[in-house]
């Protein structure tokens, strides 16, 4: 917990002057507030033993005074100190989704999509709430408590000693039930990760449970989680309510003892009633900001459980790194050559003893079996993941002896999956050249033949395509895609199975800006439709994750093979006029 807290704090030191701006306020609002116990005494002494008339007149200007200045400086103390609070929280905030965005693809299989959202969400919002409380009445307080227990000490240090022998002792239930505290809410935003993924999956899917009519399901879901969610909220509220009353009832009997105390020594004649109201003034003051700090001491450990979860997150190593003197690559010819690959994911081999060699500007078809490996094989050239044994090359370079920047901006990809953003068309396509101007936007959109649909809209190029990019059809959305990766220019280009979710007119415009694409770049393409590859310089053939079978359409037919019964059963269906997507 310290070492969290620690390095929490550590994101304010670029704003120690708003820090010690604060800090300075907030000395004059603690030290005014000893000050005016302090003065209680022996104004009250003028008063009323003196008789001073004066004295009293200035009373009420004095207290409008005090609470002005003492309103100023509270007033810039709070917002020089929130705002760096707010600073801090966003620094955090840009710290995390920039070290999870970078993280390697097996991270992202490995954590739901709505557990990622609830981190940089709720979790931070969780810490933003204790750096409020805790940081903003840190000083105040602190600086408050120890000014009022000065005065108390002055006044008399027999009683100050009864008031507080009994604040050690609320330490221990203040830390007993500040650790429930913070497992509570640990758990409660564990389970509200869980509610942002369904959250997250039901809207992504909204067209399937509709269809398959599974509101009921997908509500009653919802709703056990979210009772879940309440339990463990539950307990969380539960032990926050329960800190303020213990305190305040072992407070109590420091509180009890000085007036018992105290109100004899009056009685004696060893102190004068003036000196004791001065004192319970300072007394009963002194306790707000005590209780305070034992509030934010709650505060602390509850945003504390979310901290840990954010640095956690923040923490994971990345698989996919630079290796140690790695160069830049350069502009690649395109040649790519696989030596010996295997993969395993989770323990279970995926790729086998994987050799072929792709030249330049040349075409390689992946085909075969769902299941075969033929995503995972052209996902290792990115390095999406890395390779078990054996290696990659490109240009005669291992693809880890080079930066992933410099090997990325080698390789263009189009897959099934169209991602488009939630922005304008043409922005959409600048993902491909970031701070390409419209006119190389706008070559790139006519070469994947999208110029004309474009133009056709109400907005042109300035058109916001919506979530998904879903106010496009799908063949519009995928020549989208082509665009871009027509702008980025890249040698090495990979299609995977671009056109398996269109219609047949659809696909034939897809298929043509396609051909422009892959004009004089070292091109993979998975397809389940086999009459998109059939003239690929090299067919590969995969199952099971092995190569079985490889060369051309006509030397693959000759053969008895897995290819030729996946060619004869995918056109006897279309030539029986029943197409079929899958081999």
């Amino acid at each position: 917990m310290k070492s969290t807290l620690v390095r929490t704090l550590g994101f304010f030191k670029p704003y120690w002057g708003l820090l010690l701006i604060s800090a300075l306020c907030s000395a004059i609002v603690g030290g005014m507030d000893g000050a005016i116990a302090y003065l209680v005494e022996p104004v009250l002494k003028k008063i009323f033993a003196g008789k001073d008339t004066g004295i009293f007149l200035l009373v009420p200007a004095g207290i409008v005074t005090l609470s002005v200045v003492r309103g100023f400086a509270r007033f810039i103390y709070d917002s020089t100190i929130k705002q760096a609070g707010q600073k801090a929280i966003q620094d955090i905030r840009n710290s995390l989704y920039a070290s999870t965005i970078r993280q390697d693809m097996a991270f992202y299989n490995r954590k739901a999509t709505g557990e990622l959202m609830s981190r940089m969400t709720n979790d931070i919002s969780q810490m933003q709430e204790g750096i409020g409380q805790v940081v903003t009445g840190l000083f105040r307080d602190l600086i408050s408590a120890v000014s009022l227990m000065g005065v108390i000490f002055y006044r008399n240090w027999e009683l100050a000693i009864i008031s507080f022998v009994v604040i050690p002792a609320t330490a221990y239930p203040a830390q007993l039930i500040g650790k429930k505290i913070k497992n509570a809410s640990g758990r409660s935003l564990n389970v509200m990760g869980g509610l942002t993924a369904i959250l997250q999956e039901t809207f992504s899917g909204v067209k399937v449970i509709k269809a398959f009519g599974l509101e009921k399901q997908t509500i009653a879901s919802f709703q056990a989680t979210n009772l879940e969610f309440f339990r463990q909220i539950r307990r969380y509220i539960k032990y926050e309510s329960l800190a303020m009353p213990v305190s305040e009832a072992i407070i109590s009997l420091g509180v009890a003892g000085v007036v018992y105390f105290g109100g004899s020594q009056v009685i004696s004649g060893r102190m004068t009633p003036s000196e004791f109201f001065s004192f319970i003034t300072a007394m009963v003051m002194v306790f707000t900001p005590i209780k305070k700090l034992q509030g934010s001491y709650n505060v602390l450990q509850r945003s504390g459980g979310a901290a840990e979860r954010v640095f956690h997150l923040m923490d994971e190593r990345r698989a996919i790194v630079d290796r140690p003197g790695a160069a830049d690559m350069g502009r690649s010819s395109g040649r790519v050559e696989f030596r010996n690959v295997s993969f395993n994911y989770g323990g279970e081999p995926v790729l086998r003893n994987i050799s072929l060699v792709a030249e330049s500007s040349r075409m390689v078809a992946l085909v075969g079996p769902s299941g075969g490996g033929k995503t995972t094989l052209v996902s290792l050239i990115p390095r999406f993941y890395d390779v078990s044994k054996g290696a990659i090359f490109i240009d005669g370079l291992d693809i880890r002896d080079v930066t992933v920047a410099s090997l990325v901006s080698q390789i263009a990809l189009v897959d099934q999956e169209t991602i488009l953003f939630n922005e304008s068309i043409a922005n959409n396509i600048r993902y491909g050249k970031p701070g390409a101007n419209l006119e190389e936007v706008a070559e790139a959109a006519k070469a994947a033949f999208a110029h004309d649909f474009i133009q056709q809209l109400p907005d042109g190029y300035d058109t916001n395509i919506g979530d998904r990019g879903l106010r496009l059809s799908g063949g519009q959305r995928q020549r989208i895609c082509i665009a871009r990766a027509i702008l980025k220019n890249a040698p090495i280009l990979i299609l995977d199975e671009a056109t398996s979710a269109l219609d047949t007119e659809s696909e034939q415009m897809v298929q043509k800006a396609l051909d422009n694409l892959m004009v004089n770049r070292t091109t993979f393409v998975i397809a389940h439709r086999l009459s998109t590859v059939l003239h690929a310089d090299t067919i590969i053939v995969l199952e099971q994750g092995r190569i079985v079978e490889s060369g051309s359409n006509d030397d693959l037919l000759k053969n008895s093979s897995l290819y030729s019964r996946l060619h004869s059963l995918q056109f006897s269906d279309r030539n029986a006029g029943n197409p079929s997507d899958e081999p």
